[in-house]
């Protein structure tokens, strides 16, 4: 953690598991026979077992600092020589037996299309389904990280503590006499962000990671997203409901209070993707705030020519257990990689895929598989949409200086300017703003950049980001406002920043429109003076078709369906001037593809 010690970090308390809470059943290092046919006791709409299972409950792992950890291991019952199975380890700290059936139940609406039977209640939150491995010959190894559940230690999240703790574990699995020696990183969220610290240390019997959906930076794309706290989803929901221990685990929040610039212990967050060598295979969504660029850069850095990337049009945890397509392909992948099946015609599938959202209630819904040569795709146009005077997005830059204003405190408060499109146009990649802005009022500004899009009526349209065909309701208007979260409804991406941390350090930025702010320094703004901010915009890929208009709103608030930048973290006060053309000719630079 650099100069940071584990005593210098402010920790925020977790309550010690349950039993019979989120699948806890106690400390009870045992191993149990569960037959074919097997259902959950807790699920009566679980998938039955297709085959005998054998389970060893809270497995002994060994750090290289004393701490031990507890898994859970899944494998067919054979351990002769000859049967000897890779394993895939599913690293996270939200409970080993908390499992996907329990989150759908309550952390979404309509259990995001996923049909009953489809989960047999044995797979971690987040993870691949044992139900399903197992029979493939994998064993699926469920570790409750450092200071989760029975394991020993502090709660960390992420950085080079969770690696170390991900290699030793991944080494001590590969010696286990039922492995061969192959061993594979899996799942989603946490358990894909963890893979590229774990990854990037490089430990010799990793042989292949999956990262579903991996935010690539916790300060700048999660927890203080432009320099502003955003990490009240972790704080409400992660750590009060979902995370039991014995200690407690770093605080973010009290961090961001005492450190808000980034500093050793931030920067620890950030792994170096471009240490990572194994065979990568990333997906990602253009609906998620949190984990979209993470899987970009993975692309961009990690240093393999065996790197695939599927970026598909739907919500991820549908992706992972209901896309048929998703589980076969990451069958596949692994049996290449992990079973030396080379003839498996893995080498065949195309290095990109990407996807394209129509919005709305559109036949198709998306388009998706979109081979590509590479992403962002060599055949981008980048054009620049310079804001007007009349609330028009124009390709030429206004002559003459003018300025347009709004009252940076009101949800409200904003501008917005227009382009309406004549034929079909698809627009697909990275979005970049450059602002030039001002306030009188105050020596620091944060600024939103939203893009919408907006149906022939110009009415703002909505992407409902799993299949319409799975859900009970037809249209948006059925749906109740607790339905339309950011797991179901997306409205576009954002960019945002904080002013006074607009400093750039280009030799990091994965991309001319992904700019890499240090922020690790402020340079407050004058009051009334001119400042230009150049802020990334969260990728994007849309379809619009004639009529339809795009729309590119610049406010003091977040408008999104979103985790980011609630209202209480922001700090704007007065009124925000844009200004627009001669030298300051305000714009966006947009992938047309």
């Amino acid at each position: 953690m650099g100069s940071f010690q584990l005593d210098d970090v402010p920790l925020d308390e977790i309550p010690r598991p349950k039993v019979g809470e989120a699948g806890y059943a106690g400390f009870k290092p045992r191993t149990e026979w569960l037959r074919k046919g097997w259902i959950h006791p807790d699920h009566d709409d679980a998938r039955p077992l297709p085959c005998d299972l054998l389970v060893e409950h809270d497995v002994a792992i060994p750090m290289r600092d004393g701490i031990v950890l507890y898994a859970d291991i899944y494998r067919t019952p054979s351990t002769a020589s000859a049967e000897k199975m890779p394993a895939l380890l599913c690293w996270s700290p939200f409970g080993k037996k908390f499992n996907g059936i329990s989150s759908l139940g309550y952390m979404t609406p309509w259990n995001l299309g996923i049909k009953p039977g489809t989960l047999s209640g044995l797979e971690k939150f987040e993870a691949p389904d044992p139900a399903e491995w197992c029979p493939n010959g994998y064993a699926i190894v469920n570790i409750d990280s450092r200071g989760s559940g029975d394991s020993g230690g502090t709660m960390v999240i992420m950085g080079n503590q969770e690696a170390e703790d991900g290699y030793d574990a991944i080494e001590h699995i590969a010696q286990l006499p039922w492995c061969t020696g192959s061993v594979g990183l899996a799942g989603n969220s946490h358990l894909a962000i963890v893979q590229w610290f774990i990854a990037a240390l490089r430990p010799p019997s990793l042989k292949a990671i999956a990262p579903w959906e991996g935010c690539g930076d916790l300060y700048r794309e999660q927890f203080a997203r432009g320099g502003i706290y955003s990490g009240d989803l972790f704080d409400k929901l992660i750590v009060k409901h979902m995370l039991k221990g014995g200690i407690g685990v770093e605080s973010f929040r009290q961090m961001f209070e005492r450190h808000p610039l980034a500093n050793d212990w931030w920067n620890d967050k950030r792994p170096d993707m471009s240490k990572i060598k194994v065979p990568t295979y990333i997906t990602g969504t253009w609906t998620n705030t949190m984990h979209g660029m993470g899987a970009i850069r993975g692309w961009l850095q990690v240093d393999t020519e065996q790197k695939w990337l599927r970026w598909h049009p739907w919500q991820e945890w549908f992706d992972l257990w209901g896309n048929p397509q998703a589980s076969k392909e990451l069958l596949q992948f692994f049996d290449y990689f992990l079973k030396d099946k080379t003839d498996n015609g893995w080498e065949s599938v195309p290095r990109v895929r990407m996807a394209l959202l129509r919005f709305g209630k559109k036949e198709p819904q998306a388009y998706e598989n979109i081979v590509e040569d590479d992403f962002p795709p060599k055949r981008t146009q980048y054009r620049q949409l310079f804001f007007g005077s009349d609330a028009k997005l124009v390709e030429e830059a206004p002559q003459s200086e003018a300025r347009i204003s709004y009252k940076s405190e009101e949800q409200s408060g904003h501008v917005s300017f227009v382009h309406t499109f004549s034929t079909t146009t698809n627009i697909m990649g990275l979005p970049k703003a450059v602002v030039y802005m001002s306030c009188p009022d105050h020596n620091d500004m944060d600024v939103y950049v939203t893009i919408e899009k907006l149906d022939v009526c110009g009415q703002q349209m909505k992407n409902l980001n799993i299949p319409w065909s799975g859900i009970p309701v037809e249209s948006f208007e059925e749906m109740k406002p607790q339905e339309q979260t950011e797991v179901a409804i997306y409205k576009g991406p954002m960019g945002v920043l904080r002013a006074s941390l607009r400093s750039i350090d280009e030799s990091k930025s994965m991309h001319p429109h992904w700019p890499f702010h240090p922020h690790d320094r402020e340079m407050k703004v004058v009051p009334g003076e001119v400042v230009r901010l150049d802020i990334g915009i969260w990728a994007l890929g849309v379809e619009f078709e004639a009529g339809e208009s795009i729309r590119v709103i610049v406010s003091g608030q977040n408008r999104t369906v979103s985790n980011f930048g609630s209202g209480a973290h922001v700090q704007n006060k007065g009124v925000h001037n844009v200004h627009l053309g001669g030298q300051y000719a305000s714009h966006v630079i947009m992938p047309f593809v």
